[in-house]
């Protein structure tokens, strides 16, 4: 089988990679982890406009209702300009938690004013699902509470909301981490447990598709510094042993792509849930790996300079090694693939 994006979807992603360039993310990342938020609300605005935060969202509920192929897309590109805030949290968690609920009042009470970046929301799962930080302390963790105007919290089969706490410090400075306590009980009963799940799951596709997304900038970035840096005389890219990382790097994105599509379509299909694991865990887990090799070997090419955090580079390398293990971390993904490979899950 042969997948490749319509024209519509590389127009969508090129639009998404103008906007964001042209509001030059790396002061609006390092602007949002000094706690000021004002150029990344308006560039999540902007992102909302085109319609990047209401993909998955349904017609009747103020969305697109397009489909996860449409979100990983979007995601790449949010993944490639490293925008901050609670993104897969607004636009894949809890639409896809939110619409999958026995009651869908709640969907249509809060997912409008999402989709169209009026508001964010984030969420803390604190099930056995590697998800985001987990617990910090004893408490549940969710990005970007003390800025997020929804903040919920899952557990089990139990849906609540959940006021935010004290800040928990992260490898990422933009990626601000914040513990959570539960209050009201918004849903809970049969059904929710299968919602969190499909969410959890949905927010694996979206952080995949980021570090796809971070493994590509950290890719280009590398390639164009190693045009101008000179070492005796010579671009640095000249050398063969260079060129070989830079090769290494660029394969592994290049295989961890298909792997992505593969689980965009899963998803999109409905499949049993054993099926939907397999392959979002496998996506997340060679997009992870990926990006991570990217980073390591952009760090390489870059030398001392690609440690400090004047450097560009350094706000998609804290991004990568955050987002790898958010929303399920590799060893919690490859232990979701051997266990649907020895039950021979078959899609």
């Amino acid at each position: 089988m042969r997948f490749a994006l319509t024209a519509e979807q590389h127009d969508f992603a090129a639009s998404l990679r103008k906007m964001a360039e042209a509001a030059k993310t790396p002061g609006v990342v390092r602007a949002w982890g000094e706690g000021d938020h004002a150029a990344g609300r308006a560039l999540i605005g902007q992102l909302a406009e085109a319609g990047a935060l209401g993909l998955t969202v349904t017609e009747e509920n103020g969305g697109f209702g397009a489909g996860p192929v449409e979100m990983i897309v979007a995601f790449t590109e949010i993944g490639r300009a490293a925008v901050p805030g609670p993104l897969v949290e607004t636009a894949a968690a809890i639409p896809a938690l939110l619409q999958a609920l026995p009651d869908s009042v709640l969907a249509a009470e809060r997912l409008p004013e999402l989709a169209e970046g009026a508001k964010l929301g984030t969420l803390a799962l604190t099930t056995a699902t590697g998800a985001n930080a987990g617990r910090a302390e004893g408490k549940a963790v969710a990005l970007d509470a003390d800025i997020a105007d929804l903040v919920l919290v899952a557990e089990s089969d139990r849906l609540a909301l959940a006021t935010p706490g004290d800040l928990v410090k992260s490898v990422d400075a933009a990626r601000r981490l914040c513990t959570v306590t539960a209050g009201e009980i918004v849903a809970e009963g049969e059904g929710v447990s299968d919602a969190i799940a499909l969410a959890f799951d949905t927010a694996a596709l979206a952080a995949a598709a980021q570090l796809l997304g971070a493994g590509r900038a950290m890719l280009d970035t590398s390639v164009e510094y190693v045009k101008q840096r000179q070492q005796f005389g010579t671009p640095i890219g000249r050398y063969q042993a260079i060129k070989h990382h830079l090769a290494n790097a660029h394969i592994g994105l290049e295989m961890a792509q298909p792997l992505l599509y593969r689980a965009a379509l899963t998803l999109a299909s409905g499949p049993d849930a054993q099926v939907r694991a397999r392959d979002i865990s496998a996506a997340k887990l060679a997009c992870g790996e990926a990006a991570y090799r990217t980073a390591r070997i952009a760090l390489q090419v870059h030398g001392a300079i690609g440690y400090t955090a004047e450097c560009d580079l350094s706000l998609w390398l804290t991004k990568a090694t955050a987002l790898r293990s958010a929303w399920g971390t590799p060893d919690f993904h490859r232990a979701r693939v051997a266990t649907a490979l020895r039950a021979g899950a078959v899609a």
